[in-house]
């Protein structure tokens, strides 16, 4: 085996406490679907802090904990009436820095999710905004626009919003509001400087409670310049995304997020961010500048089928692009918006270049979950073996892991839900033409029985499936073979692996392998395809299936040597 690329990132860059975020594991909890302490079938604080001991077991570095703020749920939380404040249905701020006590104490940062595109309906900026004149001061928070037509009964604009219908809506009195989301998020007006400086005051409430980072959603459309004259869809979807785009993925966006590193770094260790920007992998490094946020999510990997030519592309360019920013990558294959990718690699590839590159293109899974899961067939214990096996690859890579709540106990996406269940307001907006995210943020199963398998003592809000009592936690742990103990042991390993920010790709036999090597003597090696393959020489520490009697790595596994 020969060297044929190498590279080097940050090698001085190891370790630290300012630098704890470039190659952490960080694990995503989506409150409200992870463990409910009071019985009233919805997540809280408190049923997290009473599963520390089990992330800790976990051998993270760090919690990413999805909105807790109070909201209506129009979004899953991500339509925000107060950004500091807890939601009641989940706890309060006590029961919040109890929570962030025991983090600390079992040496968990955490990270919280920041919504700053829009606010909730419920908002007090917002319902001040609905009860003052047009071209008020609370009107100019948001973005408001005169009607078309003498009496403003025709929208600004003929825009769509991303979850279907409109994205205006009328007021009343002639005047529309924007929401590029649900009618219940209106968007706010980031050129308004009382809306940029209530957010710095909102960084510095939670970071003043030892919050360790941020998560920024739609990071990429704060920004705006609509003009007097605003295009149709059909031009506004014509435009290119070079930062003059009138929405998204603005250059003047980053005037903000320079303010807001002003803020991380005036805390010991620094704050740290990471974007949520769907945008060209090449405009990605900005929001991972040293200037701005820190770090951009890369969403490269979780676009991309189960094949070793698109893996290498993705993960070559996207360390290029971290190269380029001072920033080290991410990598994430599952989270809140997407199917699970035991379930996208159990279905028929897309096929290269199948990515559109925003947060609404992973498609893999709408056919299957329009059918609620009856066509095409999932080989569920192909997807799981893959999923296995590029869990093990995406833990070897330099750079931070972004792990999904649940994805460590190898589940599926739910895609049978009755209709009448369903929560997510793509569902409802689309018609039912796009069935929406619920299938992956169905509470987690700790127990093999129970009445929502010991999420806690009532039915969980989104109705579980009877599968997964074979997925619990309790059916798990201590299984050597499960997929927790595979997650368990492999985070392990990485802490005690984990050097410095450099890899090598090593020539192997077989367009469906790939094989690269880190710091230390750390070979990491992937199948691909179907049939066995020779492994290279060294000890093997960790495969994410069991080799073949002759030692061979069989289809569809990835081993970790040390040579």
């Amino acid at each position: 085996m020969t060297e044929v690329l190498e590279t080097d990132l940050t090698p001085d860059e190891t370790g630290g406490e300012a630098t704890w975020w470039r190659q952490a594991a960080v694990y995503q909890i989506y409150p409200r679907a992870f463990a409910d302490s009071n019985a009233d079938g919805m997540g809280d604080l408190p049923g997290i802090t009473s599963r520390v001991p089990y992330l800790r077991s976990l051998r993270i570095d760090a919690v990413w904990l999805s909105p807790f703020y109070p909201s209506a749920l129009a979004d899953g939380g991500y339509d925000v009436d107060d950004y500091r404040d807890v939601d009641p249905r989940l706890g309060t701020l006590d029961d919040f820095d109890t929570l962030v006590a025991a983090l600390h104490d079992a040496g968990i940062k955490l990270i919280v999710d920041l919504v700053p595109n829009h606010t909730s309906d419920r908002h007090t900026w917002f319902r001040e905004a609905l009860a003052s004149p047009k071209g008020s001061p609370a009107r100019d928070r948001y973005i408001f626009r005169d009607g078309k037509g003498p009496d403003g009964a025709e929208p600004p604009a003929d825009w769509t919003s991303v979850f279907g219908g409109s994205a205006w809506e009328p007021v009343g009195d002639g005047q529309w509001y924007m929401h590029h989301f649900a009618v219940q998020q209106p968007d706010l007006n980031w050129n308004n400087p009382e809306v940029r400086e209530d957010f710095l005051h909102t960084l510095r409430f939670w970071s003043d409670r030892g919050v360790d980072g941020f998560r920024v959603d739609v990071a990429h459309g704060l920004a705006k310049n609509l003009g007097p004259t605003l295009p149709n869809q059909a031009e506004l979807d014509a435009l290119p995304k070079d930062g003059n785009h009138p929405l998204w993925d603005r250059d003047d966006v980053h005037e903000i997020y320079a303010g807001w590193r002003k803020v991380f770094d005036s805390y010991d260790p620094p704050r740290t961010a990471v974007a949520e920007a769907w945008v060209a992998a090449d405009r990605r490094a900005r929001y991972a500048s040293a200037h701005g946020l820190g770090q951009a999510f890369n969403f490269d990997l979780l676009e991309a089928d189960f094949d070793a030519a698109q893996f290498r592309e993705i993960i070559t360019f996207n360390l290029e692009l971290a190269k380029a920013s001072g920033s080290s990558t991410t990598w994430v294959l599952s989270n809140h918006d997407v199917v699970r990718h035991a379930t996208r690699y159990g279905l028929p590839p897309r096929g290269p270049g199948a990515g559109g590159g925003d947060h609404t293109a992973e498609k893999q899974g709408r056919q299957w979950l329009l059918a609620r899961g009856a066509e095409p067939v999932l080989e569920r214990a192909l997807g799981l073996r893959r999923a296995r096996a590029g869990t093990l690859l995406e833990l070897a890579l330099p750079g931070s892991s972004y792990l999904y709540q649940g994805e460590e106990l190898g589940l599926h996406e739910v895609p049978d839900l009755p209709d009448e269940a369903r929560q997510d307001p793509t569902f409802f907006r689309s018609g039912g033409f796009d069935v929406g995210r619920d299938g992956c943020r169905v509470p987690l199963p700790w127990t093999r029985d129970g009445v929502s398998f010991g999420f806690g003592d009532a039915p969980a809000d989104l109705p579980q499936p009877a599968w997964f009592a074979d997925h619990a936690v309790e059916a798990e742990d201590g299984d050597p073979a499960s997929t927790l103990t595979l997650y368990r042991r492999a985070l392990a390993l990485r802490r005690e692996l984990q050097t410095a920010e450099r890899l090598t790709w090593l020539d192997v036999d077989g367009d469906d392998v790939l094989a690269f090597g880190r710091p230390g003597g750390w070979l990491c090696v992937t199948n691909f395809g179907a049939d066995a393959v020779e492994l290279p020489a060294g000890e093997v520490l960790l495969t994410s299936a069991p080799l073949d009697d002759d030692g061979r790595l069989p289809g569809a596994t990835t081993a970790w040597l040390r040579e």
